[in-house]
């Protein structure tokens, strides 16, 4: 994505997180002095290697943890805890498995902040159009556990989405996924994020992975994190056109991306597993 003058959605600022082991007391660093900014409408992608602190970075951002140091802004303000305008997404699914696929979706609509101002049939009527936007119509009655992992995962993308956050935060989400349906919701979400549509009317997502095709087939930029303690080590522009089919995953371009992402962080990662 171009650079622009506008102020940034997202803003960390020489970011760091100290843990401290209860028992002993011994304090590890987690991740150090990481500095980003992140534009409206762009879909950012952190890979690294196990332990690079990248769901650290994810947890602060969504106001799940305090940096140790540093600042987080959104549009301008210190984040300061948890708030409806950021969404986050696991790899588990995270689903109640006692509702079925509307009332999973609904959910914070009708117990959370983020339905507080609507008619029940406003609300109903976003649950329906998540329904249809991730694919679901039909199965609005199932529950959980009539459900595929890639049927899961959209109940959990629709349910994140209705609740109408600014900023997507996305962690490892198609993990669990078999192969062949991972290479499927991957076209999914762009399409959901909305990648034909002009980037001011996109959320701004950050997708944590460990897959680094994924992460070309998805990205604007990429993050690469580094390890003890987590850094930034580089960010890189994803020059390919959107929207992204599948064919782009056989043109040379992609292939040197990837290649270029996994000579920074091949080293680290061999070690990681050592």
């Amino acid at each position: 994505m171009a650079t622009t003058n506008r102020a940034p959605k997202l803003k960390l600022s020489n970011v760091s997180k100290e843990f401290t082991a209860p028992g002993t007391g011994q304090r590890t660093v987690a991740v150090a002095d990481v500095s980003l900014e992140i534009q409206s409408g762009e879909f950012i992608c952190v890979v690294g290697p196990s332990g690079c602190g990248k769901s650290t970075v994810l947890n602060m951002v969504a106001g799940l943890a305090e940096p140790s140091s540093g600042t987080i802004e959104k549009d301008g303000v210190p984040i300061t805890g948890p708030g409806a305008d950021r969404g986050v997404m696991f790899q588990d699914y995270a689903l109640f498995p006692w509702l079925n696929v509307r009332d999973n979706i609904g959910f914070g609509l009708r117990h959370g902040t983020p339905g507080k101002e609507l008619s029940r049939s406003t609300r109903e009527e976003r649950v329906g159009h998540y329904i249809e936007l991730v694919g679901l119509a039909g199965s609005e009655n199932k529950y959980p556990h009539q459900l595929s992992g890639g049927m899961r995962q959209r109940v959990a993308l629709a349910r994140l989405l209705a609740n109408g956050p600014d900023i997507l935060l996305l962690d490892e989400p198609l993990g669990a996924l078999d192969a062949q349906t991972r290479l499927i919701l991957q076209v999914e979400l762009l399409r959901i994020w909305g990648e034909t549509a002009p980037a001011e009317q996109r959320k701004t997502a950050i997708f944590i992975t460990h897959d680094i095709e994924e992460t070309v087939f998805l990205a604007d930029r990429v993050v690469v994190m580094s390890t003890h303690p987590g850094r930034v080590k580089a960010v890189l522009p994803v020059d390919l056109p959107r929207p992204r089919e599948e064919t782009i995953r056989a043109e040379p371009r992609f292939g040197h991306l990837a290649e270029e992402i996994w000579g920074l962080i091949r080293d680290e990662a061999y070690r990681a597993i050592a």
